[in-house]
């Protein structure tokens, strides 16, 4: 056991499971694509929703804090933050373009041609970025593709992809924090 914590990898990992232990794991999501959707497509914001990019923005400003990064170690303000105020707002990305590749197993969302997502249908796993990790769930549900992501806070992004019709995709994301809601936006994006 002495050799296995001397390993700073698995010490890590140990560490992880152990402060996710305490929440009860995400349910998990359908991988079982609905008979007939298909979200493939190249996906233009509708010009009455482009204030929700907005709205994003400023709730990952208000996270982060004034000149703060949201993801630790890559502020430019000499200020420092404390591990503890990172949530969930480093996994929400966020374009006025999405391009969406569905396949036989998975989506791949694709924001403003610069930063490409890729979730697996059925996913449950840990999502990093940088030194930040969360638990995620992907899949079906209700037609929807559905993705929740939760922080070591308990903190929750849950987003969906859904079809209004053939020319018309519906997108809401959500940031709950205990019984809080941070955001709430629905965006509609029309094919191209």
């Amino acid at each position: 056991m002495m050799h296995f914590l001397r390993n700073p990898i698995a010490l890590a990992v140990i560490l992880l499971v152990a402060a996710c232990a305490a929440q009860e794991p995400l349910p998990a999501k359908s991988a079982a694509v609905p008979v007939g959707v298909d979200l493939s497509g190249e996906w233009r914001l509708r010009s009455n929703s482009r204030e929700s990019n907005q709205k994003i923005r400023d709730a990952e400003r208000e996270a982060a804090g004034p000149g703060e990064s949201l993801v630790p170690g890559t502020s430019k303000s000499k200020s420092r933050r404390k591990p503890d105020d990172i949530q969930v707002h480093v996994f929400l990305e966020t374009g006025e373009s999405l391009k969406l590749t569905q396949t036989g197993y998975g989506l791949f969302v694709s924001f403003d041609r610069a930063i490409v997502e890729e979730y697996r249908f059925g996913e449950q796993r840990l999502a990093t970025v940088g030194p930040v990790a969360a638990e995620r769930v992907s899949g079906w549900e209700n037609g929807a593709y559905v993705i929740e992501t939760r922080d070591k806070e308990g903190a929750m992004l849950i987003e969906s992809y859904r079809l209004d019709n053939d020319d018309t995709m519906i997108r809401t994301v959500r940031i709950m924090h205990d019984d809080d809601v941070e955001l709430d936006v629905t965006q509609v994006f029309d094919r191209r």
